[in-house]
């Protein structure tokens, strides 16, 4: 955040005359960060001390006697209203997927405006509209970095997400989210494990990734078996958003035959590098498939 940023008011944690440690509430902005390690006993009850001589907030008494920072306290108040995100250093997940980084950012907040239209025009639309493919034209579009960010956005709303990565050739987000990659999609589809084989993201709540395992050498008809139909029917009971990263379109059918799974896509274009003509081609072949294409995305990151 700007360092000449507005510094938001906070809420302040129950107050007694000289409050022990043990009595800062557990959900308390003092109480989360003194068992982060971001915050000793003394110094709560030095920002405790002032905030009743001051009457002000206890996250305003914390920046005034510069024991906390403003990203101390918007990290102490994610956990108090449940809306995860990570420290840089200390997780598996890539610092790529930024919403899991920087929920404060502009850039995040453009991933949410993008999440609340998805909401509107597709998945609140039906209750059988659970799956969403997230597809583009060629590669280094931004798919993959798209699907991953939607996911953790869709699931720091509280939606039970799956990210399913169905580009088999060029697979990513295993390593973007530091998962294991050998089994996956492709045993799944040829039939070696079940749905067992999707893996929950434990630094991030309510979000599931079903990695797209080992490479397979029949990427195309795998995708193309009703298993991969059914495997997504079996999902939707258990989840309320299912996003689907694919290969780009201009290189195979995989992602014409997985958005035909689900119903609907996204296509994603990146600003100053994806061609138009391509772009086009692949909602031509989306609408040929009855594919819904729900919208395009003009990717600048």
């Amino acid at each position: 955040m700007n360092s000449n940023s507005t510094v938001p008011s906070y809420p302040a944690p129950e107050l007694r005359d000289k409050p022990p440690a043990a009595s800062v509430p557990d959900r308390s902005i003092g109480a989360i960060l003194i068992k982060q390690g971001r915050l000793s006993v003394a110094d709560a009850e030095k920002v405790m001390r002032h905030q009743v001589e001051h009457n002000v907030r206890f996250g305003d008494a914390a920046l005034a006697l510069g024991v906390l920072s403003t990203a101390d306290i918007e990290f102490a108040l994610s956990r108090q209203y449940d809306y995860p995100y990570l420290l840089r250093g200390e997780s598996a997940i890539s610092e790529t997927v930024v919403a899991a980084y920087e929920p404060f950012t502009a850039r995040v907040e453009s991933l949410r405006a993008l999440r609340n239209q998805l909401m509107w025009r597709w998945f609140e639309t039906g209750d059988e509209r659970r799956a969403l493919a997230v597809t583009g034209a060629e590669r280094g579009d931004g798919r993959s970095f798209l699907a991953a960010n939607l996911a953790v956005v869709f699931s720091q709303q509280g939606q039970r997400t799956l990210l399913i990565d169905a580009d088999m050739r060029h697979p990513s987000q295993h390593a973007l989210f530091g998962l294991e990659n050998r089994v996956g999609l492709s045993s799944v589809l040829s039939d070696r494990n079940g749905v067992e084989a999707v893996q929950r993201v434990p630094a991030l709540l309510d979000l599931s990734v079903l990695t797209a395992g080992a490479p397979p050498p029949n990427p195309s008809e795998l995708l193309g078996r009703p298993a991969m139909g059914k495997l997504l029917r079996e999902l939707a009971p258990q989840f309320d958003v299912i996003l689907i990263d694919t290969p780009a379109g201009s290189e195979c059918s995989d992602a014409q035959m997985v958005a035909g799974r689900a119903g609907a896509a996204v296509v994603v274009t990146r600003q100053d590098a994806s061609r138009i003509n391509e772009v086009h081609n692949l909602i031509g072949a989306l609408g040929e498939a009855r594919v819904h294409v729900v919208g395009t995305v003009l990717n600048n990151f």
